[in-house]
Protein backbone atom coordinates (compact mmCIF):
# COMPACT_ATOMS: atom_id res chain seq x y z
CA UNK A 1 0.00 0.00 0.00
CA UNK A 2 2.77 2.08 0.88
CA UNK A 3 4.41 1.56 -3.00
CA UNK A 4 0.73 3.41 -4.46
CA UNK A 5 1.00 5.83 -2.20
CA UNK A 6 4.36 6.51 -3.23
CA UNK A 7 3.39 6.52 -6.38
CA UNK A 8 0.72 8.77 -6.63
CA UNK A 9 2.97 11.51 -4.47
CA UNK A 10 5.44 11.81 -7.18
CA UNK A 11 3.26 11.47 -9.99
CA UNK A 12 0.97 14.77 -8.64
CA UNK A 13 4.23 16.40 -8.06
CA UNK A 14 5.47 15.73 -11.75
CA UNK A 15 2.43 16.38 -13.09
CA UNK A 16 0.80 19.43 -10.71
CA UNK A 17 -2.13 21.49 -11.17
CA UNK A 18 -1.91 24.36 -13.20
CA UNK A 19 -4.11 27.36 -11.70
CA UNK A 20 -4.85 30.40 -13.05
CA UNK A 21 -6.05 33.08 -9.60
CA UNK A 22 -8.18 36.01 -10.40
CA UNK A 23 -9.03 38.53 -7.18
CA UNK A 24 -11.28 41.19 -7.57
CA UNK A 25 -10.03 44.68 -7.02
CA UNK A 26 -12.88 46.76 -8.98
CA UNK A 27 -15.77 48.16 -7.16
CA UNK A 28 -19.20 47.08 -9.21
CA UNK A 29 -20.44 44.03 -10.99
CA UNK A 30 -20.17 43.48 -14.87
CA UNK A 31 -21.62 40.85 -16.81
CA UNK A 32 -19.67 38.13 -17.67
CA UNK A 33 -17.95 38.53 -21.40
CA UNK A 34 -16.94 36.14 -24.03
CA UNK A 35 -13.87 34.07 -22.94
CA UNK A 36 -13.18 33.80 -26.59
CA UNK A 37 -13.05 37.88 -27.35
CA UNK A 38 -10.69 38.36 -24.40
CA UNK A 39 -7.81 39.41 -25.40
CA UNK A 40 -3.93 38.79 -23.93
CA UNK A 41 -2.44 41.86 -24.29
CA UNK A 42 1.61 41.81 -23.52
CA UNK A 43 2.19 45.31 -24.47
CA UNK A 44 0.16 46.78 -22.37
CA UNK A 45 -3.03 48.94 -23.61
CA UNK A 46 -3.52 52.15 -25.70
CA UNK A 47 -7.24 52.27 -24.88
CA UNK A 48 -8.76 53.65 -21.84
CA UNK A 49 -9.32 50.85 -19.30
CA UNK A 50 -10.29 50.64 -15.97
CA UNK A 51 -8.45 46.99 -13.79
CA UNK A 52 -10.81 44.43 -12.60
CA UNK A 53 -8.73 42.18 -10.87
CA UNK A 54 -5.48 40.78 -10.43
CA UNK A 55 -4.47 37.72 -12.46
CA UNK A 56 -1.82 34.76 -11.19
CA UNK A 57 -1.24 31.97 -13.38
CA UNK A 58 0.90 28.69 -12.21
CA UNK A 59 1.78 25.49 -12.97
CA UNK A 60 1.30 25.36 -16.80
CA UNK A 61 4.31 23.75 -18.97
CA UNK A 62 6.49 25.44 -21.09
CA UNK A 63 5.20 24.67 -24.20
CA UNK A 64 1.55 25.12 -22.72
CA UNK A 65 0.93 28.62 -23.91
CA UNK A 66 -1.97 28.54 -25.94
CA UNK A 67 -3.75 26.39 -23.06
CA UNK A 68 -3.10 28.74 -20.20
CA UNK A 69 -4.21 32.26 -22.41
CA UNK A 70 -7.62 30.22 -22.96
CA UNK A 71 -7.63 29.55 -19.10
CA UNK A 72 -6.73 33.26 -17.90
CA UNK A 73 -9.85 34.35 -21.01
CA UNK A 74 -12.08 31.96 -19.43
CA UNK A 75 -11.32 33.39 -15.50
CA UNK A 76 -11.25 36.81 -16.30
CA UNK A 77 -14.13 36.72 -18.71
CA UNK A 78 -16.11 35.90 -15.18
CA UNK A 79 -15.12 39.14 -14.30
CA UNK A 80 -16.56 40.91 -17.44
CA UNK A 81 -12.65 41.81 -18.84
CA UNK A 82 -12.26 42.70 -22.23
CA UNK A 83 -8.54 41.85 -21.95
CA UNK A 84 -5.86 40.78 -19.39
CA UNK A 85 -2.60 42.73 -19.61
CA UNK A 86 0.25 40.43 -18.78
CA UNK A 87 2.81 42.28 -16.03
CA UNK A 88 5.34 39.34 -15.85
CA UNK A 89 5.60 35.85 -17.04
CA UNK A 90 8.55 32.81 -16.87
CA UNK A 91 9.61 29.80 -16.16
CA UNK A 92 10.58 28.09 -13.00
CA UNK A 93 12.11 24.90 -12.31
CA UNK A 94 9.62 22.61 -9.72
CA UNK A 95 11.86 19.73 -9.31
CA UNK A 96 10.25 16.59 -10.28
CA UNK A 97 8.02 18.56 -11.63
CA UNK A 98 10.67 19.92 -14.28
CA UNK A 99 10.46 23.50 -15.78
CA UNK A 100 6.51 25.37 -15.48
CA UNK A 101 5.06 28.63 -16.58
CA UNK A 102 3.78 31.47 -14.13
CA UNK A 103 2.73 34.78 -15.17
CA UNK A 104 0.94 37.96 -13.02
CA UNK A 105 -1.05 40.49 -14.80
CA UNK A 106 -4.35 42.60 -14.83
CA UNK A 107 -7.89 41.86 -16.24
CA UNK A 108 -9.49 44.69 -17.88
CA UNK A 109 -12.64 46.56 -18.77
CA UNK A 110 -12.21 49.13 -21.83
CA UNK A 111 -13.61 52.82 -20.89
CA UNK A 112 -16.09 52.16 -23.68
CA UNK A 113 -17.42 49.11 -22.28
CA UNK A 114 -18.21 50.63 -18.91
CA UNK A 115 -22.01 51.77 -17.89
Amino acid sequence: MKKYYFLFVVMALMFGCASVDVTKTAKGFYEPTNPNEVEILITGCDKPYIELGSVTVTGFAPAETAKMHNAIRAKAAELGANAVIIKNEGLVNQGLAGMRRWAMGAAIRYKENVK
